[in-house]
Formats: C-alpha cells, structure tokens, sequence
C-alpha cells in the first residue's frame, strides 16, 4: 500500500470530529452538523473547481455524518469522481463511500461500474484491490452482471499478484453466495482447482474457501481438489512451526487453512487412489497424535488453534465413516474433553460424539463413556452443554443400556430446565418403546413421565401408548391395573386421566374381579376427576361410561343418572350435551347385543412409524441426533440409491372424533387420533415430502433420502411412481410451481384450464454442467384413464445442455369424470448412467371446475335436491396447517368453486358452487366447509350428482387443510 503523504491529514475533518465530541447536547450536535452539511454542499456547488484533495475531504465528512446515523443525500457524484483519480488516498475515500452509501438501485452504478473496469484493466495491484473490494462489499446482482465473467480471467491470470489473486478469489466468493446463477462454470474451473498448490498460503486460503463453496454445488467440476487438498494439508501437518513462519499462529502451523482444507474434503467420499487415502489418513492420524502431546504454549490461543485443526479432522473421520481405527482413536480423544475444565471444549465433544455413536465401528466405544455423560447431566452448570448430554445418552442407547439410559433421564427431568422439558419426555417415550423387552417396564416407565412431567407429556405420548396396550394383549390386564393405581393419588395430571379413561374403558373387566377395583369403585375413580378436567378429557370419559355400560351392565343406572344430571344434559359446552344426551339415549333403547357390538373392544392399530419420533424429528429438524440412523443409511448408498419409498397411507377415521375434537359424535370408544392417521398427517405437514430440493449450502452432495426416495435407477422402464404428495397436493389448488426437484433435474408446471380444455407447459430444467442425452419424457395414462382424458405432447430435444432448460406442452381435454392423475415418465442418460423416474402429473378432476354464483335460497334449494345418500360425502379431519380464514377462502376459490358469501347461517362456515364441464356432461357440485378453531379440525361436505365425483373431490380438497 502506498505511503500516506503528510498532507494526508486532513485537518478539518479531524477539527469536524473534535467538534462533535466536545457538543453538550444532541440539539448542539445536529446544529454542528447542519452547519457543515451547508457549508459542505455550497462547496460542491460554487463556481470554484475543487481539488482532489478538498473533494476528499468533504466526502469524508460526509461518510462520517452518515455513520452517526443522519441521512445524506447529496455528493455521490463528487464520491463517483474521486474514483477516477490516480492517488491512491482519493481513490480510497471513493471506494468506501461507494461501498457504505450507494446502493443498487442507484443511477450512478452505471458510471462506478466504468471506473471499477478501468482499474481492473489497469493492472495497477493497488487500483485492482481496491475494485475487488468494492465489489465485493456491493455484492449487488448488478456487479455480478458486470464482473462475474472477468474476475475469474484475473484470478487464473499468470501474471496476477498474489494478493490481487487473494482478492478475487474472495470477490468471485461473495458474487457466487449472493448470484450462483450468474457466475459462469467454464474453463477456468480447472485452473483455479490447481492454486491449492500455489507458494503463497494467502492464496492456498482464499482459493480453498472459494473451491469448497463451489464443491458443494457442483462436486464433478472439483473432484481433482480431492488430491491436491491432501497434499498441501499432508505439508502443512507435517511441518515444523519454523517451516510456515509467517503463517504459524502460537506454534500452530496454518491452523485455519487445515481447517478449511478438512472442510473442503468433508464435500467427497473418501479418496479413491489407495496412495491419497494412505496419505489422508496419515495425516488425520498425525492430528490424533499432536492432540495427545503437550500443549506448546500455556495461552488459550494456542488450545484454540490445535483444537480448531482436531475437531474438523474429527469431522472429516466421522464423515468417512470408513476407518474403524480413526474412528475409535477420535472417540477416546473426546471422551478427554469430556472432563476439560473448558466449557466450549465439553460441549463440542458432547455433539461430536453425537454423531459417532451412530457408526457401527464407533458405537461400542462411545457406550464405555456412558458414566461421564451422565455425571456431566448431573452436574453440568451450562443448560446447553446438559442438552447436548441428554441428546448423546440418546444416541448412545441400545437394548444393553436402555433402562439405565431412560431412569437417569427420567431422574434428571425432575430438575431439567423447562426449555428442554419437552424433548426429554420425546426422548424417554421413544427409548422405553424402542427398546421395552418387557412391556410392563414400558407402561410404567410413561406413566412415571406423566407424573414427573405431565404439562409436557404431549398428546402424542399418550397416544403411542395407548396404541401399544391395544396392540399386545399380553400388557393389557397390567396396564389397567397400573393406571387404576396411579389414578388413586389425589393429584393426578390430566394426561393420566385420558390415558387411565382410554385403557379402563377398553379393559377394566380385567380387573373387575378384583374387590378393590370393583366396576363401581373404577367408575367413582374416574368420575372424582371429572369436574377437574378440560372439555376435552371430559369427553373422552364420558364415552368411557357408555363404555363401561357395555362392560359392566351392574352400574349402567348410576351411569344413566350421571349422563341424565342437569351439568350433562344441560352443559353449556355443545360437544358435551350432544355425547350425553345421545349416549343416554343409545343406553335406552339399544338391546344388549346392539350394545355389545356398537361399543366393542377396538381393534388393533396398524404398524406405523411411531408417531413420537415423527414430533421430535419436527421439534428438532432435519440433520440432528434423531436422524442419525438415517444419514448414516443414506451414506451407505450410492448416489442415486435404489431404495423403495415409504408413503404413509393416511385415511381420517370417522371415529376419531371421539376425544372430543369434532362435532359429530360417534358410538364407538375414543381412538387416539394418530390410529387413523390424521395425527401422522399433521406431524409431516411441514417437514415430510417425497422429493424436496437440496440446499444449495449443503454439506453433503452424496446421499440425499429425497433422491434416493423419488427416484430409481434402472436399465428398465420405471414401474414405481414416485408420488411426491406433498408438492402433488400444492398443485391442487394452483396451477404454477415446481412439481419435482433433485440434485440433476428440476421439472416446473404452468398450466392454465377452461370448461374442458386445458393447456400445460412443462419446463425440464438441467441443473448439472454436463449434458442430458436421450432425453425422453413420456406422458403415461392407464386404460381407464385414456377413455376420460385425452392428453397430446409435442415431443422435445433430446438433448439437453448443461444448465439449460427446455419446454414440452401438453394438450388436454376432459372427456368424462377420472379419479386418476397421468403419469409423467423420464428417461435419460446423464454422465454415462441410465436415469429413470416417474412422478404423477397434477391434472385432477378440480381443474375442470367452473364458478357457480348462487342466492342463499338458490345454494339450499339445490343443497336438499342432493340429498341421495350417494350423492353426498362427509370427511372429518384435523387441521394440518394454521386454521387461516383468509387463506381457506384462497384455497377453496384456487379449488374452483365460487365461494359464496353470506349464504351460510354460521358465518365461520365456508360454502362454495361449481359445474365440472366435460366433454360428455356437466356435474353440478355444491360445498360446505366447517372449521372447529377449538379443536383444529375440519368437516368437509360435498354434494355432486354423481358419487365418484363427489368422493375424488372431497379426497382432494381434504388434503388442503
């Protein structure tokens, strides 16, 4: 950098400052203030020219008054001008006004974008540095525009300084975060792979931030950095801290330039080449080694340093996966930290070890900590380094150490922090499920949760074991036998209220042999709850006592006269006196055999994935500790994994209402709501999809579970459809989105439909830099579906560039009802591999839809005209997404129908009209759609002429809510 002269010094701008210090007041200040802004701007506008030096002077002042928070709004042209000076200190102050007040909206971005050209043309180092960081601190899509095609040329340029190389490399960096589409992928990418290899480490350091932001888009294009990274990090570790003088921090060679290497190789699969995997290791192993020997210096700094380079090889071993020595020698080394008298260090290995645990070569190792950890829950002050405890019990937990595992947790929640309450009690109900070899220590172990945490057992938990006691018969009679126990203690949580009504409903005849659990006495131990109780719960009892009429026909007149009581039949909750008043009247009138099979024991619940693990999976989010199984099966596979996709089939049951969540009472006992379902449903609605993008930031561009669950790699045509619920669902009531998106391919809709005609643009956009051959889409209708829809595709290129797009329209006509969707099939070959998948065309029965505008008599004379039982379809569900009215109201007019004000009596209800035209006929549809806020749920009714039509379009519009 050039030296500042000693007229440099701009004596009135130092004179500026002084004087706004040394002001007594804020009114002295902007009066300051005011006074040098006008004699400011009478300078930028006298007739006198001003020097260079003035300009800059007055530009600094500027710069400084807008730092304490005024606005200024004049001498950006005086700043643009300063740009075109060849002093280095005018150029300067022009540059960093530049990059603080201008933005990119400005109209002098034209002249500025000039003058940064001219100086990096100039081959000035200087002038160069000065550009790039102008450019970088702007970071706007405009200089990206501008820049993106000609700071490479310099970064690979031969003749380039090295700290004009470091400069770009970290501008090329900040375009390419803030506009990846407008920085070319070309032949300077090979050539900027090799300046890991350049003599200047500044230069190695810029190029490796850069090359790993990069990697992790486009992984083929940097492959070769895999081996050069290892050499340069094999020089570094093996050097002496004499060796890189000038880059050793507290006798720690380079330590950040290792730590971005360690993260540049954590983008790859471990080194193919027998020679660079034996040299990757010997340094890993090298890393281990200096970690054990004593430190050099006393100074944190030094700690900080080494521990920086260990914890990012520790991060690459586990990400490898692949060398079962490494891997135990990087637990043992945690399991010292484990002890460290510093916070920081406690908390890294607590999570490191996190991950280990889920590698079968690490997993017995990281077990023979369990004493450490659970002291460190115990006796640890920082609540997030117990957290991270709690989350490494949890992975650390096989059939081995279950019941240790889940009573020290259990033990530690009676103290926990009211923060991580909740995912403990997650935590524990998972564990006890898990890995329960006897079902007795189950039940016990949730009732025990109840009582310890019971405001944080949520509903989940206590479905799960209710499901569980119905499913095995063997647990049933112990299980009633505990909750009536439990239920004796004068203080229960309602949560054990709910779950002791479920079970003693279903099988307190278990029981009842017993003279100290009596039908009488359970009765009166359950009814001694229910004042105390929220509406909810006392409606999930009060099917309990129709229930117990049915068990235990001895108390069916005590039942009688509770239900026909005046708090019953007259309770000002409308949920409440419906139960009573129709389960009094079932009671009465209905014979025993009628009895016995309308309140039957309920059957057991289909397998599914528990629904516990499915909320902590979505409290926590993806790539925590409860996903580790999972990512290491995803590492496992290749890159376009051939594994079967998992759909959850959810049906609302029509006896899911009876917890009290809805407005159609049922006769049947209570199941819990994820029996049917719906809960599943709504644990997924933000985070489940069967294909989903990957982030462009990802750290792990090899095993993706939305790739490897939406599409299969064959040699023969797809036979498995790849139903991406989830975005199919979105394009039910919008006709413009992404249908389907993996790491190679992104296929857009826009469509548009009227009366029976429709027309679609499907888009297929090539995400990778090398070309799609045979490109092949296919639109595929089974036999039935052919003869209500005629769909014609024009053909498209079948070759496909590199980061091009291409357009393919389908043509469609509706012919008579279909409850079906097409079928789109795609057939490529990318880099020498067959590609194969099929996902469903979202071209449903709605789409045909024309708006009906009806009077409220018009809407109920047509309503009672349909009132064949065939014509009418009814679901109950529960609300998967915020009960919004505006966005309902958005929904059901994106459905199709017209929606129509002030028709319905109760004005929450939502009512809509319709015509489904095709070619053949026209089938009238009327809707109604009540929301229970109290509840969240919903009850969808609709009422076509045709059955199968109204049947399609409740399924359809149900999965909207």
């Amino acid at each position: 950098m050039p030296a500042v002269s000693k007229g440099d010094g701009m004596r009135g701008l130092a004179v500026f400052i002084s004087d706004i210090r040394n002001c007594k007041s804020k009114e002295a200040e902007i009066k300051r203030i005011n006074k040098e802004l006008a004699n400011i701007r009478s300078k930028f506008k006298g007739d006198k020219a001003l020097d260079g030096y003035s300009k800059k002077k007055y530009v600094c002042k500027l710069l400084f008054i807008f730092l304490l928070g005024h606005d200024i709004d004049f001498g950006h042209m005086e700043a643009v001008n300063l740009l075109s000076s060849n002093r280095y200190t005018e150029k300067q102050i022009g540059y960093l006004f530049i990059s603080v007040l201008v933005n990119s909206n400005s109209e002098l971005i034209r002249l500025i974008n000039n003058a940064i050209k001219n100086d990096l043309a100039s081959r000035n180092p200087t002038f160069m540095g000065l550009a790039l960081h102008c450019i970088a601190n702007v970071g706007s899509r405009e200089m990206a525009e501008a820049f993106a095609g000609e700071i490479p040329k310099i970064l690979v340029a031969g003749d380039t300084m090295d700290s004009v190389k470091q400069s770009a490399a970290l501008c090329l960096l900040r375009l390419y975060r803030t506009s990846p589409d407008l920085v070319p992928m070309g032949d300077w990418t090979s050539r900027v792979v090799h300046l890991l290899n350049d003599q200047h480490l500044g230069v190695v350091t810029a190029a490796t931030s850069l090359i790993t932001t990069l990697a992790q888009k486009n992984p083929e294009e940097f492959k070769t950095s895999v081996s050069l990274a290892v050499s340069r990090l094999s020089r570094i570790v093996t050097s002496a801290s004499t060796d890189l003088q000038d880059y050793t921090y507290y006798f720690v060679p380079a330590p950040w330039l290792s730590v971005k290497l360690l993260r540049l190789l954590q983008c790859y699969p471990p080194p193919e080449d027998p020679a660079v995997r034996g040299r990757l290791t010997e340094c890993l192993e090298t890393i281990l080694n200096k970690a054990q020997e004593p430190p050099k210096s006393k100074k944190v700094q030094h700690s900080n340093a080494k521990n920086a380079v260990l914890f990012e090889a520790i991060s690459l071993i586990i990400h490898h996966d692949s060398e079962p020595n490494l891997l135990v020698r990087a637990c043992n080394q945690l399991g010292q930290f484990l002890q460290h008298r510093e916070t920081n260090l406690r908390y890294l290995a607590l999570e490191s070890m996190c991950t280990l645990a889920s590698s079968e070569f690490s997993h017995e190792a990281v077990k023979t900590h369990i004493e450490t950890v659970i002291n460190a829950l115990k006796t640890e002050r920082d609540v997030s380094v117990r957290q991270r405890a709690v989350d490494l019990l949890y992975a650390m937990c096989d059939r081995s150490n279950a019941q240790q595992i889940v009573a020290e947790m259990l033990n530690y929640l009676e103290t926990a922090d009211y923060s991580i309450r909740e995912e403990i009690v997650l935590k524990v109900a998972i564990l006890a499920e898990k890995y329960a070899v006897d079902y007795t220590w189950y039940v016990d172990t949730i009732l025990n949760l109840i009582r310890i945490a019971g405001d944080y057992v949520s509903e989940e938990v206590w479905y799960r074991v209710i499901q569980i006691v119905i499913n095995r018969d063997d647990v049933q009679g112990y299980a009633a036998k505990t909750v009536f126990e439990a239920l004796q203690a004068p203080a229960c949580h309602e949560n054990l209220v709910k779950v002791g009504g479920y079970i003693l409903g279903e099988f307190g005849n278990l029981i009842a042999g017993d003279p100290r659990s009596s039908p009488l006495i359970q009765f009166n131990l359950l009814h001694s709850k229910f004042h105390l109780c929220s509406v909810p719960t006392r409606a999930l009892l009060l099917s309990t006592y129709i229930k117990f009429v049915n068990l235990f026909p001895e108390i069916k007149t005590t039942i009688q006269d509770v239900l026909r009581s005046d708090s019953q039949l007259k309770n000002a909750d409308v949920e409440l006196q419906q139960r009573a008043v129709e389960y009094l009247r079932l009671s009465t009138i209905a014979s025993t055999d009628i009895l016995a099979t309308v309140l039957e024991e309920m059957p057991p619940f289909p397998e599914r994935e528990s629904s516990i693990l499915a909320k902590l999976k979505k409290k926590k989010g993806p790539g925590t500790v409860t996903d580790l199984e999972e990512i290491k099966k995803e590492r496992s596979s290749d890159m376009n994994g051939s594994a079967e996709p998992v759909s959850v089939v959810s049906t609302p049951s029509p006896s899911a209402d009876l917890l009290g969540l809805g407005a159609a009472p049922v006769t049947n006992s209570a199941p819990p709501p994820s029996s049917s379902g719906s809960l599943l449903v709504d644990v997924f609605s933000d985070s489940a999809s069967a294909v989903a993008p990957l982030a462009p930031g990802s750290d792990d561009n090899f095993a993706s579970p939305d790739l490897a669950s939406s599409e299969v790699v064959s040699e023969e045509p797809a036979d498995t459809v790849h139903d991406a619920d989830e975005l199919f669902h979105k394009f039910v009531c919008k006709n413009n989105g992404v249908l389907f998106e993996n790491q190679l391919l992104q296929i857009g809709l826009k469509s548009e439909f009227r009366q029976n005609l429709g027309r679609m643009f499907i888009f297929y956009g090539n995400k990778t830099s090398t070309q799609f051959l045979n490109f092949t889409p296919t639109v595929i209708c089974s036999d039935d579906l052919q003869s209500s829809l005629n769909l014609q595709t024009k053909p498209v290129d079948p070759t496909v560039d590199g980061g091009a797009q291409v357009q393919q329209v389908v043509n469609i006509e509706c012919v008579s009802d279909f409850m079906e969707a097409p079928i789109l099939n795609i057939q490529f070959r990318y880099g020498g591999t067959f590609q194969n998948l099929s996902v469903k065309l979202p071209i449903t029965l709605n789409k045909f839809f024309q708006p009906t505008e009806m009077s409220s008599q018009d809407f109920f004379q047509r309503w009672k005209q349909l009132s064949n039982p065939k014509q009418e379809v009814q679901n109950i569900f529960k609300a998967k997404h915020p009960m919004d009215a505006e966005i309902t109201k958005a929904k059901i007019i994106g459905f199709g129908s017209a929606l129509l004000e002030e028709v319905d009596p109760n004005p929450a209800n939502f009512v809509g009209a319709g015509i489904i035209h095709t070619k053949t006929t026209q089938i009238g549809c009327l809707l109604r759609l009540e929301p229970n806020l109290q509840a969240q749920m919903y009850r969808l009714t609709l009422r076509t002429s045709k059955e199968a039509v109204s049947q399609r379009l409740c399924e359809l519009l149900s999965e909207q809510f």
